[in-house]
C-alpha cells in the first residue's frame, strides 16, 4: 500500500468520525437556547462530554494533518 492510499484512507475515516462525533454532542434542546434563551453562560465540560470534545479535535486535527500530508506527498 502507498502512502497516497493511506492518507486517502485517513482522510475518509476521519472525516465520517469528525461528522459523527460533532453530531453526538448536544448544545441546547432548542432553538430558544441557541439563541441565547438557555440562561446559561458558562458550563463546565465533564466525563463523557469532555472526553467527546477531545476526541472531536484530536479527530479534526488528524483530518487537518493529513490532507497537508496528501498535498505534499502526492
Amino acid at each position: 500500500m502507498n502512502l497516497v492510499a493511506i492518507f486517502q484512507t485517513l482522510i475518509v475515516i476521519s472525516a465520517v468520525l469528525t461528522v459523527l462525533f460533532v453530531l453526538l454532542q448536544q448544545r441546547g434542546a432548542s432553538l430558544g437556547a441557541g439563541l441565547g434563551g438557555s440562561g446559561e453562560l458558562y458550563t463546565t465540560r465533564r466525563g463523557l462530554d469532555k472526553s467527546l470534545f477531545n476526541a472531536t479535535i484530536v479527530v479534526a486535527v488528524i483530518f487537518v494533518l493529513s490532507i497537508l500530508g496528501l498535498l505534499i506527498f502526492a
